[in-house]
């Protein structure tokens, strides 16, 4: 294997001869509140402070859709005009290559923490203007070792001067310690948390897995929520919407 953990050339824009390139297809068509809530998540995150560029993304349980809410979040930052690069660090059980991508991806995450390929090899540029993504690669035996090494350190390190925000899709803490290894290399971490399905135990549990890692959590993204008329969520935001953009909104 090379020695190879620095990252000599990414370029931003026209991209170059070698760089992989895939269309990212959406999972499903957003509605206006989902929109809005994701851009109030990019500012939230801008507020945070310039010092916040890496950011983890994580969920104690698989499912609770911390792989959705990177990839939008990627996106939204990006539609803001920051660039942004997504690295798909679920090498135990990635799901963003199969659920976004059109277009062949051959290399992956794996193969340069491995060191057999360098990372310029190994991002994809994506039809999304500032958005470049990394995905994972083949599953390798030793997930953790690999983001615990010299390469994602490295890769760390260098991409902040490269990129506006690198946001980074982890597994779910509450079921491996991935999540917390690669949380030590990064700013901040934000914790994906599915609407009545985790226990505030289980929470706390996964809260203190990252302050152990000595990583600071930005907040907590509640997702799946029931926004129908009849949920205490749904008249909450119903009454919201409804009274700032109109009546429509209440349905």
């Amino acid at each position: 294997m090379r020695e190879q953990n620095e990252i000599k050339e990414v370029r931003i824009g026209n991209g170059t001869d070698t760089m992989q390139m895939v269309t990212l297809k959406e999972e499903h068509e957003m509605d206006f509140r989902t929109k809005e809530a994701y851009k109030t998540l990019r500012a939230n995150l801008e507020f945070a402070g310039d010092d916040i560029k890496v950011i983890a993304i994580t969920s104690c349980t698989p499912n609770e859709g911390k792989s959705s809410v990177s990839m939008n979040l990627a996106k939204s930052v990006a539609e803001s005009g920051k660039r942004v690069i997504l690295i798909d660090a679920d090498l135990r059980k990635s799901v963003l290559v199969g659920r976004y991508k059109t277009g062949a991806v051959k290399l992956g995450l794996t193969h340069y923490l491995s060191g057999q390929r360098r990372f310029e090899e190994v991002f994809c540029g994506t039809n999304i203007k500032n958005l470049y993504v990394a995905f994972s690669g083949p599953v390798p035996p030793n997930p953790s070792e690999l983001l615990g090494g010299k390469y994602f350190t490295s890769m760390v390190k260098q991409l902040r001067g490269i990129f506006d925000y690198v946001i980074i899709d982890t597994p779910p803490l509450g079921s491996v310690i991935d999540s917390a290894v690669v949380a030590k290399q990064c700013d901040g971490c934000m914790i994906v948390v599915a609407s009545n399905e985790i226990s505030y135990k289980f929470a706390q549990k996964v809260k203190e897995q990252l302050e152990v890692a000595e990583c600071r959590i930005l907040g907590v993204v509640l997702n799946k929520v029931n926004i129908s008329q009849k949920s205490y969520y749904g008249k909450y935001y119903g009454k919201y919407y409804g009274k700032y953009y109109g009546s429509d909104y209440e349905k």
